[in-house]
């Protein structure tokens, strides 16, 4: 048998290399066409593709036209003449998939489904589920979930991701919730990703609420610029979300911003710190309550501004209770303003949403114990930051999912 000659043996491997390489760059591409549509907020031609990403005419017609095939990116017709030949605009489709965000507060859960551009479409706040176990408390949010996308016409089918925040501790890699939930009695290693898409039947993002609220605000809110950056959250629980380089930080074991149980002096370094000297147990709702309730004031609602009126008025029982809390988390903000050297630090909760002067004395305080602080400034999304930063995490779980399955749907010559 005659063997191919070797020259001819060298062309067919570098045509097979060549069939590879091209195989390997087609996604890739892909990658650019769509990252570049994503990134537009109005429309675009296929010239402005081709300078942005720096592919050929060719490559940029066939991805852009399987783009437009798939309903991806919207075909929008010619536009006005510019002294030549009328361009054609092209426009990302943000409605060819949707998302959902669930946050889970100690009493309300924020739901919102929105769009691949994570502007919501609707949006409802539901007590959260008390006296339940986790799974309950899941399937039960879930339902309410699968209610909103009913309302706002928009088929499970369609949905490509979910982002939840829970409070405490949370796994994100494994979507656990391991400890610390304030408020949600028995939540220790509760598989709420796993609970949750078995419900809803999309892929889940897992997070923790405050980790949630500082993308919220870098998103849309105060912190917007700033690449490293803090969010502390002083409500039933206490808790911190840290931003460092532009991404947020976890720590090793997933407890980067748990300042809840920050020791808050040398007299509490032998005690336990579930029971008293940790931050919560000093500053949180319930021990500012508990110092107050005593002159059995804290059984309505709105006592958090009944006692820092009263605390302006001349109440030296308030007026001590309102010092001991602004002393409590100054100090606390001001060591996270050492550790970390945020260029900002916000503060939320509902603590601040209730009584927004007390930044005022958290800034005073800081700036006596730090050389050169933080700016310091109130959240600008109040109780709505988790829901932005979940509305965040799961636009950016979608879109790679939508690369991922474009990657898989063979791009036509």
């Amino acid at each position: 048998m005659a063997r191919e000659p070797r020259t001819a043996v060298k062309r067919h491997a570098d045509a097979e290399a060549g069939v590879r390489h091209a195989a390997h760059l087609r996604p890739l591409n892909l990658d650019r066409v769509l990252t570049f549509a994503i990134q537009q907020p109005l429309p675009f031609t296929r010239t402005e593709v081709i300078d942005a990403t720096g592919l050929s005419a060719p490559t940029v017609g066939t991805l852009c036209a399987h783009l437009i095939r798939r309903g991806v990116v919207s075909d929008l017709g010619a536009g006005p003449s510019r002294g030549g030949r009328r361009p054609a605009f092209m426009q990302f489709n943000a409605r060819y998939r949707f998302v959902a965000a669930i946050d889970i507060g100690p009493t309300k859960t924020r739901l919102a489904i929105a769009d691949l551009r994570g502007e919501p479409l609707e949006h409802r706040v539901v007590a959260t589920p008390s006296g339940r176990e986790p799974a309950d408390l899941l399937a039960q949010l879930a339902a309410e979930l699968r209610r909103l996308l009913a309302g706002s016409k928009v088929p499970i089918s369609r949905l490509l991701a979910v982002a939840a925040g829970a409070p405490g501790v949370v796994d994100r890699d494994r979507g656990v919730v391991v400890a610390f939930a304030p408020n949600l009695e028995g939540w220790s290693q509760v598989p709420m990703a796993k609970i949750l898409r078995r419900a809803v039947g999309v892929p889940v993002v897992v997070e923790n609420d405050v980790n949630l609220a500082i993308l919220g605000e870098r998103w849309r809110g105060a912190a917007r610029g700033h690449d490293t950056c803090a969010f502390i959250s002083v409500g039933t629980g206490i808790g911190a979300g840290v931003v460092v380089n532009g991404h947020l930080y976890h720590g090793r074991r997933f407890m980067a911003g748990e300042i809840a149980l920050m020791c808050m002096g040398p007299q509490y370094a032998e005690t336990d710190f579930g029971a008293r000297g940790c931050l919560e147990t000093l500053a949180g709702l319930k021990a500012i309550a508990a110092r107050w309730s005593p002159l059995n004031r804290v059984h309505v609602d709105g006592w958090v501004r009944a006692l820092f009126d009263a605390a302006r008025a001349g109440d030296e029982p308030a007026q001590r209770v309102v010092a001991d809390t602004a002393t409590f988390i100054g100090i606390a903000t001001a060591n996270m303003s050492i550790v970390l050297d945020p260029s900002l630090i916000v503060l939320g909760g509902a603590l601040f949403a209730q009584a927004p002067e007390l930044a005022d004395d958290i800034r005073r305080i800081v700036s006596r114990i730090v050389p050169t602080p933080s700016a310091i400034v109130l959240s600008e999304l109040d109780k709505e930051a988790p829901l932005w930063g979940a509305l965040l995490v799961a636009t950016m779980e979608a879109r790679q999912r939508l690369r991922q399955q474009l990657r898989e749907d063979p791009v036509g010559d």
